[in-house]
């Protein structure tokens, strides 16, 4: 999906879950779009201060926590980043692959893995809180 097409339904993702698209929260998500793979808290803050001038880091830290409830973005936590959802409008688990070489990332629906340990931790008597899945390793490029 294309960066417009990408606001259009970030918008309407918006709309269906009661919640507002600011012009803020907007320019947070298009900025984390401008990059490629998995972006720091700190890179959108100075993307921020260079279209703004002044930018607390609360204010981005805030914007990024709405846009990961409103189902927009993912936190990862692993790597201390967000990553922009490929499955806008679906409240899903994503199984995150990061390429170590190059830093591509590509998310899957991790909800067939994710049955499957749920199922094993609960014989244990375990219970997994619902979460995302991030896996490193080789694409496929890096790998050739």
């Amino acid at each position: 999906m294309d960066k417009a097409g990408f606001m259009a339904a970030a918008d309407h993702q918006c709309q269906q879950q009661g919640v507002k698209l600011t012009a803020l929260r907007r320019q947070v998500l298009e900025l984390v779009l401008a990059h490629e793979g998995v972006v720091k808290a700190y890179q959108v803050l100075a993307d921020l201060q260079r279209e703004r001038g002044i930018a607390a880091p609360p204010t981005v830290y805030r914007a990024l926590d709405f846009l990961v409830e409103a189902g927009l973005l993912h936190k990862v936590d692993a790597l201390n980043g967000y990553i922009v959802c490929s499955h806008v409008g679906c409240c899903h688990e994503g199984l995150i692959l990061v390429c170590t070489a190059c830093g591509s990332v590509n998310e899957l629906e991790a909800a067939p893995a994710l049955d499957t340990l749920r199922q094993q931790a609960a014989a244990q008597g375990f219970a997994i809180a619902q979460q995302n899945l991030l896996l490193t390793g080789l694409c496929q490029a890096c790998r050739v």
